[in-house]
């Protein structure tokens, strides 16, 4: 049963999921995602799913296994599984898009235990809003655009540029984009497609690198949203949308959690050890 609930005072969605509780967490005995697993019976090189666990209604989220080789990481895809993997991406954004119960689609990712991925198989997911989230929202209404400051630039790659954002709340934080604007992952082609997947293992090995360990990460995807067109003026920026991907990190240092403390959960502002310029020139200097 749908339960979606806001915030009377700070108008914050909260989508209470009771069955949640129920999703296996780390399994200890087999993974489900690896080849005769309950969620893959036969051979496959990237594959999406339904989520048993949806906490969504009507088939709108999804889990993506990166491959089949389950100590693989998304850092280190091999060229031809990583470009299947983004068409695939592709593929699933514009049928879930398509929808007209579906607003918004987001891919994101949790890899490591610290972040809470439940199982260790690379993965990600897909959730598919019937409406424009309030972060993404505020970003397209601010007109967001990537900042190639150059000393919060660590690398640019073939028409695409990572940097590290001037403010974030997490320690680590990287964002990725087209120099030019693309709107959407659907919206690039075969070139650019392979060249964000080039800097985007390139960014997650810099930061493997910068640890000297795989870390925990968090990635997710702002793309234009999938209103249909009698209601795409409705949000301020959405023809301007610019496609761009963050990748964040809770690490201050190789196995040492920045943990959001009370004051910040109750002021909604934050403060950060690490000083944004200085990552990136680390980031920058690693090859």
């Amino acid at each position: 049963m749908r339960n979606v609930r806001v915030d009377p005072w700070l108008d914050t969605v909260v989508h209470v999921v009771a069955a949640r509780q129920q999703r296996p967490n780390l399994p200890a005995t087999s993974c489900p995602f690896c080849v005769g697993g309950i969620e893959a019976s036969e051979p496959y090189t990237v594959k999406s799913i339904p989520n048993r666990w949806p906490p969504m209604p009507d088939d709108r989220c999804e889990v993506v296994l990166y491959t089949s080789a389950h100590d693989e990481r998304l850092s280190t895809l091999a060229p031809h599984q990583l470009a299947e993997l983004i068409e695939l991406w592709a593929q699933r954004t514009s049928a879930l898009g398509a929808r007209d119960d579906v607003d918004y689609v987001l891919i994101f990712e949790n890899s490591g235990r610290e972040v809470g991925a439940t199982i260790d198989h690379p993965h990600g997911q897909i959730y598919a809003f019937d409406h424009v989230p309030d972060r993404p929202r505020r970003r397209l209404t601010a007109g967001w655009k990537p900042d190639i400051t150059s000393d919060r630039l660590v690398v640019e790659h073939n028409g695409w540029v990572a940097t590290v954002p001037s403010a974030s709340p997490y320690p680590v934080a990287v964002e990725i984009a087209p120099t030019e604007r693309l709107t959407s992952l659907v919206a690039l082609n075969a070139d650019q497609r392979r060249n964000f997947g080039g800097i985007l293992q390139n960014v997650l090995q810099r930061i493997e690198r910068l640890y000297g360990q795989p870390a925990p990460t968090m990635m997710w995807f702002n793309q234009q949203p999938t209103l249909n067109q009698h209601r795409i003026d409705e949000i301020s920026g959405l023809r301007e949308a610019w496609f761009n991907v963050e990748v964040v990190s809770p690490w201050r240092a190789a196995n040492v959690m920045r943990y959001i403390a009370a004051a910040e959960v109750a002021t909604n502002e934050f403060f950060t050890p690490i000083v944004p310029e200085e990552l990136a020139e680390r980031l920058r200097l690693i090859e």
